[in-house]
């Protein structure tokens, strides 16, 4: 049971040492993440479509 104490205490002193962001970084880089999500995805349904098109055109 002492090693399971340590452990969370050890883990707690880590946790303490983290250097956390702000609610407006986090806000920034949820907003980058979404839009480069969707712009990969638009790019990835335009390779699809041009793909399907060839493939119909040449079968």
């Amino acid at each position: 049971m002492k090693k399971i104490g340590r452990y969370f205490k050890e883990c707690w002193l880590e946790m303490k040492k983290v250097s956390w962001p702000t609610r407006a970084e986090v806000l920034n880089s949820t907003w980058v993440v979404i839009v480069s999500t969707i712009l990969f995805a638009i790019a990835l349904g335009l390779v699809d479509t041009v793909l399907g098109l060839c493939l119909d055109f040449i079968f």
